[in-house]
């Protein structure tokens, strides 16, 4: 296996694991089963995807949008918070409804307190021009800081410090479709991932 590099997944297809499985720390979801939900979601503008740009350490690390599920919060609404508190997105204004892409089982030893388990749903979803323009420049994270809005290429994400690692990349156009059985990343832990 290749040693984990900071901000990227180095792992080839794993097992996924059920929540519930190890102890859970201080969450704000899924207490009862020891691990959080996260509801993700990256707009696309034509070729271009929003990321939230932060400096770690002296190193650029690029998140896909999005945030815990609260408990009993139904997923879609989740994703509807989240894109509202850290891009200004109104997603009932975006060109298409949000599409689940990936699912990746994160187990890794974060900052912290947070749980050590994260299941992040990534979705995406299509905004126009005129939407795009009206996004908060900045996101603001109680925990990692201020962060910067930023427009990338999706062939530019290839081997950047991406966080969930997803494949955006690997896509041949950034809204192509996608087989039900690629949505199922492999996993994260402590072997393959490590923080900025």
């Amino acid at each position: 296996m290749v040693p984990a590099t900071p901000g990227r997944c180095t792992a080839g297809p794993t097992a996924p694991r059920a929540c519930g499985d190890g102890p859970s720390k201080k969450s704000r979801s899924s207490d009862a089963v020891g691990c959080s939900l996260l509801a993700r979601g990256w707009s696309l503008n034509g070729d271009e995807i929003a990321l939230i740009k932060r400096v770690k350490n002296g190193t650029e690390q690029y998140t896909v949008p999005g945030g815990n599920v609260d408990p009993g919060e139904p997923i879609p609404v989740a994703l509807a918070r989240e894109l509202k508190e850290e891009l200004d997105l109104d997603i009932q204004q975006a060109d298409t409804a949000s599409r689940f892409t990936w699912l990746i089982d994160a187990m890794v030893s974060p900052p912290g307190n947070t749980p050590p388990r994260k299941l992040h749903m990534v979705f995406r979803l299509s905004i126009s021009d005129y939407i795009r323009e009206t996004l908060s420049p900045t996101e603001h994270d109680d925990t990692a800081g201020a962060g910067e809005l930023v427009w990338l290429r999706w062939q530019e994400t290839k081997d950047m410090a991406l966080f969930p690692p997803v494949p955006v990349a690997d896509l041949a156009v950034p809204a192509a479709d996608l087989e039900a059985g690629a949505a199922l990343l492999p996993g994260l832990d402590d072997s393959n991932y490590r923080w900025i």
